[in-house]
């Protein structure tokens, strides 16, 4: 039996969560690979829907950091 693990999908602010994400990577420091980032301008951009597309995608949970 496989042991569930949840996909999860990152908005992440340009200038702020994304730029902490990319420093990871920078770092040589390493994060989940069942959490998919996807960059914003803004996180005052982000809308609901995308949250429900992300859902009907797939994804178990998502994470939105500014």
């Amino acid at each position: 039996m496989t042991e569930f693990e949840p996909q999860i999908l990152a908005f992440a602010c340009h200038y702020c969560a994304y730029a902490a994400a990319d420093l990871t990577g920078s770092m040589r420091l390493s994060y989940p690979t069942n959490v998919k980032i996807v960059k914003l301008p803004c996180t005052g951009k982000f809308d609901v829907l995308y949250a429900l597309k992300a859902f009907e995608r797939g994804a178990d949970g998502i994470f939105v950091a500014g």
